[in-house]
C-alpha cells in the first residue's frame, strides 16, 4: 500500500501553504491520525486516515482519500480528501 509524509500530504491537499507551516504545526499542537496524536511530520500516511487537526480558527476532520503526486490546483487538491466536518456555511 503506498504511504505519503503527513507534512507533504497537507501540503498538496492545501491545508496549509508551505510545508514549513504544516511541519510547525504538526509539531506545534500535533494532529490525530485515526485517533492518535502524533508529533512527527515524517508520520506514515495511508489513503483512507482519518485526520484531526486545527487550521485558523477552525478544527479539520478529514478522510484521506487519495496520496496524490503533486501539489496541483485546488480541484485537484479537493479530490484527495472528503470533509467529515464541514464548515458551515456564511450567511
Amino acid at each position: 500500500m503506498p504511504t505519503l509524509r503527513l507534512d507533504k500530504w497537507l501540503w498538496q491537499a492545501r491545508f496549509f501553504k508551505s510545508r514549513a507551516l504544516a511541519t510547525a504545526e504538526i509539531e506545534g499542537a500535533g494532529v490525530r491520525i485515526n485517533g492518535v496524536k502524533t508529533r512527527k511530520p515524517g508520520h506514515v500516511l495511508r489513503a483512507g486516515d482519518v485526520l484531526t487537526f486545527r487550521q485558523a480558527p477552525d478544527i479539520r476532520v478529514i478522510r484521506v482519500l487519495e496520496l496524490g503526486q503533486r501539489r496541483g490546483p485546488a480541484s485537484e487538491a479537493q479530490a484527495l480528501y472528503l470533509d467529515l466536518d464541514p464548515p458551515a456555511p456564511l450567511e
